[in-house]
């Protein structure tokens, strides 16, 4: 028996092409990269989140001499929207970056841990999460649920 996964996103050519809401979380996303702390990679993730209850909470990677000890952006987002509304569901995130290595030109999508992290926040909350992926320019993907990132994913029923 051979079985496939396949999903549908969305690409739009640039900002100007995203309703006035998707403008303004990825353009939160994208200057929210300033703050972020990576003086050894200089590739700076911010991400910003549109709550259910219409609040908008930002997050940066922060990235620590000791590599492993780093923290990518997605999990500081998610850690601090636990801390400050607690099993809120999260409506979109957006996700962009600034390499000042190279270019930004192309979308970014979250690593493995934070593509772990996302599903689980879904599943406690019981609410998709929906994402835009950026640069600081060019096309932009949006993927209408972050679970389509991972699949066969690992969970709560695999410890039973």
């Amino acid at each position: 028996m051979q079985r496939s996964f396949q999903f549908s996103y969305e690409v739009f050519d640039s900002i100007a092409a995203l309703n006035d809401s998707d403008a303004n979380l990825l353009n939160c996303a994208k200057e929210i990269t300033a703050k972020a702390y990576a003086p050894y990679s200089n590739f700076q993730v911010g991400s910003a989140a549109m709550l259910e209850n219409g609040e908008v909470v930002v997050g940066t990677n922060q990235e620590n001499a000791s590599f492993p000890v780093g923290i990518c952006s997605e999990r500081v987002l998610l850690s601090t929207i636990s801390s400050l509304f607690p099993d809120m569901p999260i409506h979109t995130i957006a996700i962009s970056y600034t390499n000042k290595n190279g270019v930004s030109h192309s979308p970014i999508s979250p690593c493995g841990l934070c593509r772990q992290s996302l599903l689980e926040y879904q599943k406690r909350t019981k609410k998709s999460i929906r994402l835009i992926l950026s640069g600081m320019d060019g096309e932009i993907f949006v993927i209408e649920d972050a679970s389509m990132l991972l699949p066969l994913s690992f969970g709560g029923k695999d410890l039973e």
